[in-house]
Protein backbone atom coordinates (compact mmCIF):
# COMPACT_ATOMS: atom_id res chain seq x y z
CA UNK A 1 0.00 0.00 0.00
CA UNK A 2 2.65 2.52 0.79
CA UNK A 3 6.52 3.26 -0.48
CA UNK A 4 9.11 2.49 1.55
CA UNK A 5 12.61 1.59 1.23
CA UNK A 6 15.88 -0.18 2.20
CA UNK A 7 16.38 0.24 5.42
CA UNK A 8 19.93 -1.20 5.08
CA UNK A 9 23.15 -1.32 3.40
CA UNK A 10 23.59 -3.38 0.11
CA UNK A 11 25.25 -6.57 0.01
CA UNK A 12 26.20 -8.82 -2.64
CA UNK A 13 24.85 -7.96 -6.22
CA UNK A 14 24.62 -11.25 -7.85
CA UNK A 15 23.25 -14.02 -6.02
CA UNK A 16 24.17 -17.92 -6.09
CA UNK A 17 21.53 -20.03 -7.42
CA UNK A 18 19.13 -17.86 -9.53
CA UNK A 19 17.82 -18.88 -12.75
CA UNK A 20 20.26 -18.23 -15.92
CA UNK A 21 22.59 -16.83 -13.49
CA UNK A 22 25.84 -18.80 -14.73
CA UNK A 23 24.71 -19.84 -18.00
CA UNK A 24 26.17 -18.86 -21.32
CA UNK A 25 24.54 -16.84 -23.57
CA UNK A 26 22.42 -18.45 -26.13
CA UNK A 27 22.06 -15.95 -28.49
CA UNK A 28 24.35 -13.34 -30.16
CA UNK A 29 25.83 -10.16 -28.66
CA UNK A 30 22.96 -7.96 -29.19
CA UNK A 31 20.62 -9.83 -29.87
CA UNK A 32 17.49 -11.00 -26.71
CA UNK A 33 19.44 -13.54 -24.40
CA UNK A 34 16.25 -15.96 -23.12
CA UNK A 35 18.17 -16.84 -20.83
CA UNK A 36 19.55 -13.67 -19.20
CA UNK A 37 19.27 -12.45 -15.95
CA UNK A 38 18.25 -9.42 -15.48
CA UNK A 39 19.15 -6.85 -12.11
CA UNK A 40 17.11 -4.66 -11.29
CA UNK A 41 17.48 -2.20 -8.55
CA UNK A 42 14.97 -0.96 -6.47
CA UNK A 43 14.62 1.46 -3.45
CA UNK A 44 11.86 -0.37 -2.37
CA UNK A 45 12.12 -3.53 0.13
CA UNK A 46 9.50 -5.03 0.99
CA UNK A 47 9.13 -4.70 4.88
CA UNK A 48 7.77 -8.81 4.82
CA UNK A 49 6.66 -11.08 1.94
CA UNK A 50 3.30 -11.28 2.48
CA UNK A 51 0.79 -9.30 1.42
CA UNK A 52 -1.92 -9.55 4.14
CA UNK A 53 0.87 -8.63 6.75
CA UNK A 54 1.34 -5.36 4.68
CA UNK A 55 4.69 -5.85 3.25
CA UNK A 56 4.71 -2.16 1.21
CA UNK A 57 4.42 -1.39 -1.69
CA UNK A 58 7.60 -3.60 -2.80
CA UNK A 59 5.71 -6.65 -2.27
CA UNK A 60 3.73 -5.86 -5.23
CA UNK A 61 6.53 -4.53 -6.99
CA UNK A 62 8.05 -8.00 -6.88
CA UNK A 63 5.14 -10.54 -6.22
CA UNK A 64 2.01 -9.74 -7.93
CA UNK A 65 2.60 -11.15 -11.19
CA UNK A 66 5.06 -12.55 -10.88
CA UNK A 67 5.23 -15.19 -7.94
CA UNK A 68 2.02 -14.75 -7.22
CA UNK A 69 -1.38 -14.38 -9.42
CA UNK A 70 -5.05 -13.56 -8.41
CA UNK A 71 -8.55 -14.53 -10.80
CA UNK A 72 -7.89 -11.32 -12.53
CA UNK A 73 -4.89 -9.69 -13.55
CA UNK A 74 -4.82 -5.96 -14.15
CA UNK A 75 -2.90 -4.76 -17.06
CA UNK A 76 -0.46 -1.20 -16.95
CA UNK A 77 -2.99 0.53 -18.60
CA UNK A 78 -5.55 -0.51 -15.41
CA UNK A 79 -7.36 -2.64 -17.40
CA UNK A 80 -8.71 -5.79 -15.75
CA UNK A 81 -8.00 -9.24 -17.77
CA UNK A 82 -8.94 -12.85 -16.57
CA UNK A 83 -6.04 -14.98 -15.78
CA UNK A 84 -6.60 -17.85 -13.17
CA UNK A 85 -10.14 -17.50 -13.75
CA UNK A 86 -10.92 -18.37 -17.55
CA UNK A 87 -14.66 -18.03 -16.75
CA UNK A 88 -16.64 -15.98 -15.03
CA UNK A 89 -20.55 -15.78 -14.22
CA UNK A 90 -22.45 -13.01 -12.42
CA UNK A 91 -26.74 -13.90 -10.88
CA UNK A 92 -28.68 -11.42 -11.97
CA UNK A 93 -28.76 -9.61 -8.97
CA UNK A 94 -24.96 -9.46 -8.95
CA UNK A 95 -24.48 -11.46 -5.43
CA UNK A 96 -22.94 -14.20 -6.10
CA UNK A 97 -20.13 -14.74 -8.50
CA UNK A 98 -19.40 -17.95 -10.05
CA UNK A 99 -15.22 -19.07 -11.16
CA UNK A 100 -14.24 -21.41 -13.41
CA UNK A 101 -10.37 -22.05 -12.57
CA UNK A 102 -7.27 -22.17 -15.04
CA UNK A 103 -6.86 -26.21 -15.59
CA UNK A 104 -3.46 -26.16 -16.15
CA UNK A 105 -2.23 -23.92 -13.36
CA UNK A 106 -0.19 -25.55 -10.42
CA UNK A 107 1.82 -23.86 -7.28
CA UNK A 108 5.69 -24.16 -7.37
CA UNK A 109 5.60 -27.17 -5.13
CA UNK A 110 3.25 -29.25 -7.58
CA UNK A 111 0.43 -28.62 -6.04
CA UNK A 112 -2.77 -27.47 -8.55
CA UNK A 113 -4.97 -24.51 -8.16
CA UNK A 114 -7.76 -25.20 -7.02
CA UNK A 115 -11.06 -24.19 -5.92
CA UNK A 116 -9.93 -24.79 -2.22
CA UNK A 117 -7.09 -22.31 -2.91
CA UNK A 118 -8.99 -20.19 -4.09
CA UNK A 119 -11.48 -20.23 -1.18
CA UNK A 120 -8.58 -20.11 1.25
CA UNK A 121 -6.58 -17.62 -0.18
CA UNK A 122 -10.05 -14.84 -0.29
CA UNK A 123 -11.07 -16.17 2.79
CA UNK A 124 -6.98 -15.48 4.20
CA UNK A 125 -7.29 -12.07 2.81
CA UNK A 126 -10.15 -10.69 4.90
CA UNK A 127 -9.77 -12.55 7.90
CA UNK A 128 -9.54 -10.55 10.91
CA UNK A 129 -5.77 -10.91 10.82
CA UNK A 130 -4.97 -9.21 7.50
CA UNK A 131 -4.05 -5.85 7.03
CA UNK A 132 -4.10 -5.91 3.40
CA UNK A 133 -4.85 -2.52 1.10
CA UNK A 134 -7.77 -3.83 -0.42
CA UNK A 135 -9.64 -5.79 2.58
CA UNK A 136 -12.00 -3.37 3.23
CA UNK A 137 -13.56 -3.18 -0.09
CA UNK A 138 -13.50 -7.17 -0.28
CA UNK A 139 -14.91 -7.03 2.80
CA UNK A 140 -18.33 -7.54 0.78
CA UNK A 141 -17.28 -11.05 0.51
CA UNK A 142 -20.13 -13.07 2.03
CA UNK A 143 -19.13 -16.96 1.71
CA UNK A 144 -16.91 -18.68 -0.85
CA UNK A 145 -18.17 -22.22 -1.61
CA UNK A 146 -16.50 -24.90 -3.55
CA UNK A 147 -18.38 -26.76 -6.13
CA UNK A 148 -15.84 -28.98 -7.59
CA UNK A 149 -12.30 -28.23 -8.23
CA UNK A 150 -12.53 -26.24 -11.14
CA UNK A 151 -15.53 -24.06 -9.81
CA UNK A 152 -15.36 -21.78 -6.49
CA UNK A 153 -19.18 -19.52 -6.03
CA UNK A 154 -18.62 -16.41 -3.98
CA UNK A 155 -21.50 -14.69 -2.65
CA UNK A 156 -21.37 -11.23 -1.97
CA UNK A 157 -23.42 -9.51 1.60
CA UNK A 158 -23.84 -6.51 -1.29
CA UNK A 159 -23.53 -5.40 -4.58
CA UNK A 160 -19.84 -4.33 -5.67
CA UNK A 161 -19.22 -2.53 -8.90
CA UNK A 162 -15.14 -3.36 -8.44
CA UNK A 163 -15.03 -6.43 -7.48
CA UNK A 164 -13.27 -8.16 -9.74
CA UNK A 165 -10.54 -5.24 -10.17
CA UNK A 166 -9.89 -5.77 -6.73
CA UNK A 167 -9.71 -9.24 -6.99
CA UNK A 168 -6.71 -8.43 -9.60
CA UNK A 169 -4.76 -7.46 -6.35
CA UNK A 170 -5.41 -10.72 -4.14
CA UNK A 171 -2.91 -13.06 -4.27
CA UNK A 172 -4.05 -17.20 -4.96
CA UNK A 173 -1.57 -19.02 -2.87
CA UNK A 174 -1.07 -22.53 -1.53
CA UNK A 175 -3.28 -23.68 1.94
CA UNK A 176 -0.04 -25.98 2.78
CA UNK A 177 2.23 -23.34 2.11
CA UNK A 178 2.59 -22.33 5.91
CA UNK A 179 4.50 -19.18 6.88
CA UNK A 180 4.49 -16.06 3.53
CA UNK A 181 6.36 -13.39 5.33
CA UNK A 182 9.86 -15.03 4.02
CA UNK A 183 8.40 -17.97 1.61
CA UNK A 184 6.73 -18.09 -1.19
CA UNK A 185 4.21 -20.82 -3.21
CA UNK A 186 2.49 -19.40 -5.64
CA UNK A 187 1.60 -19.94 -9.61
CA UNK A 188 3.45 -17.15 -11.62
CA UNK A 189 5.94 -17.34 -14.22
CA UNK A 190 8.71 -17.09 -11.33
CA UNK A 191 9.14 -18.71 -7.90
CA UNK A 192 11.01 -17.51 -5.21
CA UNK A 193 14.88 -18.60 -5.19
CA UNK A 194 16.63 -16.29 -2.44
CA UNK A 195 15.39 -13.92 0.14
CA UNK A 196 17.94 -11.57 1.95
CA UNK A 197 16.38 -9.32 3.78
CA UNK A 198 18.08 -5.49 3.55
CA UNK A 199 19.85 -6.74 0.23
CA UNK A 200 18.03 -8.60 -2.54
CA UNK A 201 14.75 -11.09 -3.17
CA UNK A 202 16.04 -13.22 -6.35
CA UNK A 203 13.43 -14.94 -8.50
CA UNK A 204 13.71 -18.10 -11.26
CA UNK A 205 12.02 -19.01 -13.75
CA UNK A 206 8.92 -21.88 -13.07
CA UNK A 207 9.99 -24.16 -15.63
CA UNK A 208 6.27 -25.74 -15.12
CA UNK A 209 4.33 -22.72 -15.70
CA UNK A 210 1.12 -22.76 -17.44
CA UNK A 211 1.30 -19.53 -19.69
CA UNK A 212 3.91 -18.11 -21.52
CA UNK A 213 7.59 -18.20 -20.23
CA UNK A 214 9.39 -15.27 -19.54
CA UNK A 215 11.81 -13.41 -22.38
CA UNK A 216 14.48 -14.05 -19.41
CA UNK A 217 16.51 -16.42 -17.79
CA UNK A 218 15.40 -14.98 -14.26
CA UNK A 219 15.53 -11.67 -11.76
CA UNK A 220 17.32 -10.47 -9.05
CA UNK A 221 15.91 -6.90 -7.14
CA UNK A 222 18.76 -5.30 -5.14
CA UNK A 223 17.57 -2.59 -2.40
CA UNK A 224 19.49 0.82 -2.16
CA UNK A 225 19.05 3.24 0.69
CA UNK A 226 20.31 5.67 -0.71
CA UNK A 227 19.64 7.16 -4.61
CA UNK A 228 23.02 8.14 -5.21
CA UNK A 229 23.73 4.58 -4.58
CA UNK A 230 21.50 3.58 -6.88
CA UNK A 231 22.34 5.81 -9.68
CA UNK A 232 26.38 4.88 -9.42
CA UNK A 233 24.86 1.22 -9.83
CA UNK A 234 23.13 1.45 -12.73
CA UNK A 235 26.27 3.91 -14.32
CA UNK A 236 28.48 1.04 -13.38
CA UNK A 237 26.54 -1.68 -14.57
CA UNK A 238 26.19 -3.28 -11.35
CA UNK A 239 22.24 -2.98 -12.19
CA UNK A 240 20.57 -2.94 -15.57
CA UNK A 241 17.39 -0.82 -14.95
CA UNK A 242 15.78 1.30 -11.84
CA UNK A 243 12.10 0.66 -11.38
CA UNK A 244 11.69 4.35 -10.18
CA UNK A 245 14.08 7.06 -10.42
CA UNK A 246 14.28 10.21 -7.53
CA UNK A 247 16.99 11.95 -8.85
CA UNK A 248 15.74 13.65 -11.84
CA UNK A 249 18.83 15.92 -12.04
CA UNK A 250 20.87 12.54 -12.90
CA UNK A 251 18.36 12.07 -16.15
CA UNK A 252 20.41 14.12 -18.14
CA UNK A 253 23.63 12.04 -17.47
CA UNK A 254 21.68 9.18 -17.90
CA UNK A 255 20.41 10.09 -21.57
CA UNK A 256 23.91 11.09 -22.50
CA UNK A 257 25.20 7.70 -21.98
CA UNK A 258 22.27 6.23 -23.82
CA UNK A 259 20.38 4.90 -21.02
CA UNK A 260 16.46 4.77 -21.99
CA UNK A 261 14.35 7.18 -19.83
CA UNK A 262 10.79 5.75 -19.73
CA UNK A 263 8.20 8.33 -18.49
CA UNK A 264 4.74 6.98 -17.60
CA UNK A 265 1.68 7.46 -14.98
CA UNK A 266 2.03 6.97 -11.40
CA UNK A 267 -0.49 6.54 -8.46
CA UNK A 268 1.90 7.41 -6.09
CA UNK A 269 1.00 10.61 -4.06
CA UNK A 270 2.94 12.37 -1.60
CA UNK A 271 0.59 12.78 1.29
CA UNK A 272 1.57 14.88 4.74
CA UNK A 273 -1.06 12.89 6.84
CA UNK A 274 -2.99 13.90 10.33
CA UNK A 275 -4.09 12.15 12.88
CA UNK A 276 -7.96 13.59 12.31
CA UNK A 277 -8.82 12.38 15.80
CA UNK A 278 -6.41 14.63 17.84
CA UNK A 279 -6.52 18.54 18.26
CA UNK A 280 -5.26 20.35 16.78
CA UNK A 281 -5.99 18.63 13.58
CA UNK A 282 -9.40 17.83 14.17
CA UNK A 283 -10.12 21.01 13.20
CA UNK A 284 -10.68 21.89 9.79
CA UNK A 285 -9.30 25.01 9.88
CA UNK A 286 -5.92 24.25 11.16
CA UNK A 287 -5.71 21.90 8.54
CA UNK A 288 -6.70 24.28 5.71
CA UNK A 289 -4.13 26.83 7.61
CA UNK A 290 -1.03 24.20 6.86
CA UNK A 291 -2.05 23.37 3.34
CA UNK A 292 -2.19 27.51 2.40
CA UNK A 293 1.22 27.34 4.02
CA UNK A 294 3.17 25.16 2.31
CA UNK A 295 4.23 26.34 -1.35
CA UNK A 296 3.77 22.84 -3.02
CA UNK A 297 4.70 24.27 -6.83
CA UNK A 298 8.33 24.83 -5.11
CA UNK A 299 8.67 22.15 -3.07
CA UNK A 300 7.53 19.96 -6.74
CA UNK A 301 10.47 21.83 -8.36
CA UNK A 302 13.10 21.48 -5.56
CA UNK A 303 12.33 17.49 -5.79
CA UNK A 304 11.07 16.36 -8.99
CA UNK A 305 12.49 19.40 -11.24
CA UNK A 306 8.76 20.16 -12.50
CA UNK A 307 8.13 16.66 -13.39
CA UNK A 308 5.09 15.41 -11.59
CA UNK A 309 1.74 17.25 -10.73
CA UNK A 310 0.15 18.98 -8.15
CA UNK A 311 -3.02 17.73 -7.00
CA UNK A 312 -5.74 18.62 -4.12
CA UNK A 313 -6.93 15.11 -3.54
CA UNK A 314 -6.54 11.37 -3.53
CA UNK A 315 -7.51 10.88 -7.17
CA UNK A 316 -4.93 11.28 -9.62
CA UNK A 317 -5.56 11.88 -13.28
CA UNK A 318 -5.31 8.31 -14.30
CA UNK A 319 -8.43 7.89 -12.63
CA UNK A 320 -12.66 7.79 -13.92
CA UNK A 321 -13.74 10.50 -10.84
CA UNK A 322 -10.77 12.65 -11.16
CA UNK A 323 -11.71 16.45 -10.70
CA UNK A 324 -8.92 19.47 -10.98
CA UNK A 325 -8.88 20.31 -7.27
CA UNK A 326 -4.66 21.32 -7.50
CA UNK A 327 -6.18 24.72 -6.37
CA UNK A 328 -8.63 24.49 -4.01
CA UNK A 329 -6.55 24.78 -0.70
CA UNK A 330 -4.48 27.72 -2.48
CA UNK A 331 -0.81 28.70 -1.41
CA UNK A 332 -1.84 31.95 0.97
CA UNK A 333 0.03 32.54 3.88
CA UNK A 334 -1.63 35.39 4.92
CA UNK A 335 -4.36 33.19 4.61
CA UNK A 336 -3.12 30.51 6.50
CA UNK A 337 -2.22 33.14 9.35
CA UNK A 338 -5.81 34.26 9.21
CA UNK A 339 -7.29 30.71 9.64
CA UNK A 340 -5.02 29.86 12.51
CA UNK A 341 -6.17 32.70 14.24
CA UNK A 342 -9.83 32.40 14.11
CA UNK A 343 -9.35 28.74 15.19
CA UNK A 344 -7.30 30.22 18.11
CA UNK A 345 -3.75 29.05 17.18
CA UNK A 346 -2.75 32.99 16.76
CA UNK A 347 0.55 32.46 18.12
CA UNK A 348 1.17 29.28 16.48
CA UNK A 349 1.57 25.53 17.83
CA UNK A 350 4.15 23.00 17.65
CA UNK A 351 3.99 18.89 16.84
CA UNK A 352 5.76 15.99 15.66
CA UNK A 353 6.31 15.03 12.44
CA UNK A 354 6.61 11.38 12.16
CA UNK A 355 9.19 10.77 8.89
CA UNK A 356 9.71 7.58 7.10
CA UNK A 357 13.41 7.66 6.89
CA UNK A 358 13.22 6.12 2.63
CA UNK A 359 13.00 7.94 -0.48
CA UNK A 360 12.50 11.26 -0.36
CA UNK A 361 10.57 11.73 2.90
CA UNK A 362 13.10 13.31 5.38
CA UNK A 363 13.76 16.31 2.64
CA UNK A 364 10.15 17.07 2.01
CA UNK A 365 10.21 16.93 6.09
CA UNK A 366 12.82 20.10 5.85
CA UNK A 367 10.70 21.92 3.23
CA UNK A 368 7.28 21.36 5.13
CA UNK A 369 9.22 22.31 8.12
CA UNK A 370 10.43 25.91 7.02
CA UNK A 371 7.35 26.68 5.40
CA UNK A 372 5.67 26.47 8.45
CA UNK A 373 7.74 28.27 10.87
CA UNK A 374 6.85 30.99 8.67
CA UNK A 375 3.19 31.24 10.13
CA UNK A 376 4.41 30.38 13.44
CA UNK A 377 4.24 26.52 13.56
CA UNK A 378 6.93 24.33 14.84
CA UNK A 379 7.66 21.06 13.64
CA UNK A 380 9.48 18.48 15.17
CA UNK A 381 11.02 16.10 12.51
CA UNK A 382 11.32 12.81 13.91
CA UNK A 383 12.98 10.14 11.59
CA UNK A 384 12.01 6.54 11.83
CA UNK A 385 12.38 3.58 9.95
CA UNK A 386 9.46 1.72 7.54
CA UNK A 387 8.93 -0.68 9.83
CA UNK A 388 8.46 1.84 13.02
CA UNK A 389 6.58 3.57 10.62
CA UNK A 390 3.77 0.65 10.02
CA UNK A 391 4.25 -0.42 13.82
CA UNK A 392 3.73 3.27 15.32
CA UNK A 393 1.54 5.09 12.44
CA UNK A 394 -0.20 2.53 10.71
CA UNK A 395 -1.49 0.13 13.40
CA UNK A 396 -0.98 2.22 16.64
CA UNK A 397 -1.77 5.49 15.70
CA UNK A 398 0.17 6.45 17.86
CA UNK A 399 1.09 10.54 16.05
CA UNK A 400 -0.09 13.61 15.67
CA UNK A 401 0.89 14.10 11.76
CA UNK A 402 3.45 11.99 8.81
CA UNK A 403 4.43 11.71 5.58
CA UNK A 404 4.01 8.43 3.30
CA UNK A 405 3.49 7.78 -0.36
CA UNK A 406 0.49 6.62 -1.15
CA UNK A 407 1.38 3.86 -4.29
CA UNK A 408 -2.16 2.53 -4.68
CA UNK A 409 -4.80 3.19 -7.23
CA UNK A 410 -8.45 4.08 -6.92
CA UNK A 411 -7.59 4.35 -2.89
CA UNK A 412 -9.58 6.94 -1.62
CA UNK A 413 -12.03 4.58 -0.19
CA UNK A 414 -9.48 4.79 2.26
CA UNK A 415 -11.21 7.91 3.42
CA UNK A 416 -14.51 6.03 3.92
CA UNK A 417 -12.79 4.08 6.95
CA UNK A 418 -12.94 5.98 9.74
CA UNK A 419 -10.55 3.23 11.52
CA UNK A 420 -8.03 3.76 9.08
CA UNK A 421 -4.82 5.45 10.33
CA UNK A 422 -5.52 8.81 9.97
CA UNK A 423 -8.45 8.82 11.68
CA UNK A 424 -10.82 11.18 8.90
CA UNK A 425 -14.64 10.54 9.69
CA UNK A 426 -17.24 12.35 7.35
CA UNK A 427 -20.49 10.08 7.61
CA UNK A 428 -21.41 11.97 3.95
CA UNK A 429 -18.46 10.98 2.17
CA UNK A 430 -18.72 7.13 3.69
CA UNK A 431 -21.98 7.40 2.76
CA UNK A 432 -21.03 8.28 -0.81
CA UNK A 433 -18.47 5.34 -1.08
CA UNK A 434 -20.10 2.94 -0.27
CA UNK A 435 -22.97 3.77 -2.48
CA UNK A 436 -20.53 3.82 -5.34
CA UNK A 437 -19.99 0.28 -4.97
CA UNK A 438 -23.19 -0.31 -5.46
CA UNK A 439 -24.05 1.43 -7.80
CA UNK A 440 -25.68 -0.52 -10.83
CA UNK A 441 -23.55 1.72 -13.63
CA UNK A 442 -20.00 2.84 -14.04
CA UNK A 443 -21.76 7.02 -14.25
CA UNK A 444 -23.46 6.19 -11.11
CA UNK A 445 -20.40 5.42 -9.37
CA UNK A 446 -18.02 7.93 -10.96
CA UNK A 447 -20.56 10.93 -10.23
CA UNK A 448 -20.95 9.34 -6.29
CA UNK A 449 -17.14 9.29 -6.03
CA UNK A 450 -16.58 12.86 -7.16
CA UNK A 451 -18.48 14.07 -4.31
CA UNK A 452 -16.51 12.45 -2.02
CA UNK A 453 -13.60 13.79 -3.58
CA UNK A 454 -14.44 17.45 -3.51
CA UNK A 455 -15.42 16.54 0.33
CA UNK A 456 -12.14 15.42 1.23
CA UNK A 457 -10.84 17.88 -0.64
CA UNK A 458 -12.81 20.73 0.76
CA UNK A 459 -12.34 19.32 4.39
CA UNK A 460 -8.52 19.71 3.60
CA UNK A 461 -8.55 15.92 5.32
CA UNK A 462 -5.27 15.01 4.05
CA UNK A 463 -2.33 17.20 2.47
CA UNK A 464 -1.72 16.06 -1.17
CA UNK A 465 1.41 17.57 -1.68
CA UNK A 466 2.22 15.76 -5.05
CA UNK A 467 1.70 13.20 -7.45
CA UNK A 468 5.10 11.72 -8.29
CA UNK A 469 6.23 10.98 -11.87
CA UNK A 470 6.75 7.61 -13.01
CA UNK A 471 10.09 7.29 -14.18
CA UNK A 472 12.03 4.35 -14.86
CA UNK A 473 16.26 3.80 -16.48
CA UNK A 474 16.91 0.79 -18.22
CA UNK A 475 20.55 0.46 -19.75
CA UNK A 476 21.49 -0.57 -23.13
CA UNK A 477 20.13 -3.50 -24.57
CA UNK A 478 17.43 -3.72 -21.91
CA UNK A 479 13.72 -3.51 -23.06
CA UNK A 480 10.17 -4.41 -22.32
CA UNK A 481 10.30 -2.50 -18.97
CA UNK A 482 6.78 -1.50 -17.89
CA UNK A 483 5.62 2.01 -18.91
CA UNK A 484 3.56 2.75 -16.00
CA UNK A 485 3.02 2.39 -12.24
CA UNK A 486 0.04 2.07 -11.27
CA UNK A 487 0.01 0.78 -7.55
CA UNK A 488 3.76 -0.47 -8.03
CA UNK A 489 2.50 -3.58 -10.34
CA UNK A 490 5.82 -4.33 -12.14
CA UNK A 491 5.63 -7.34 -14.07
CA UNK A 492 9.16 -8.61 -15.39
CA UNK A 493 8.43 -11.54 -17.63
CA UNK A 494 8.30 -9.23 -20.52
CA UNK A 495 12.07 -7.53 -19.78
CA UNK A 496 15.05 -8.62 -22.36
CA UNK A 497 18.52 -8.38 -22.22
CA UNK A 498 20.70 -8.49 -25.11
CA UNK A 499 23.66 -10.96 -24.92
CA UNK A 500 27.39 -9.04 -24.07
Amino acid sequence: MLASAASLAVGALVLAGCAGGGAAPSSAPGEADPQAEVIVGSQNEPTNLDQIFGGSSGVTEVFTGNVYEGLFKITDDAAVEPLLATETEVSEDGLVYTFTLQPDATFHSGDPVDAEAVKYSLERFVSEESIAARKRQLSVIDSVEVIDDRTVAVTLSQPSISFTYNLGYVWIVNPAAGDLTSAADGSGPYALADYRKGDSIALEVNEEYWGEAPANGGVVYQYYADPTALNNALLTNAVDLVTSQSNPDSLAEFEAAGFEIIEGTSTTKELLAFNDRIAPFDDIQVRKAIYSAINREQLLDAIWDGRGQLIGSMVPPSEPWYLDLADNNPYDPALSEELLADAGYADGFSFTLDTPDSGVHSTVAEFVKTELAKVGITVDINIITDDEWYQKVYTDTDFEATLQGHVNDRDINFYGNPDFYWGYDNADVQTWLADSEAASTVEEQTELVKLANQQISDDAASIWLYLNPQLRVAAPGVSGVPENGLNSLFYVYDIEKAAS
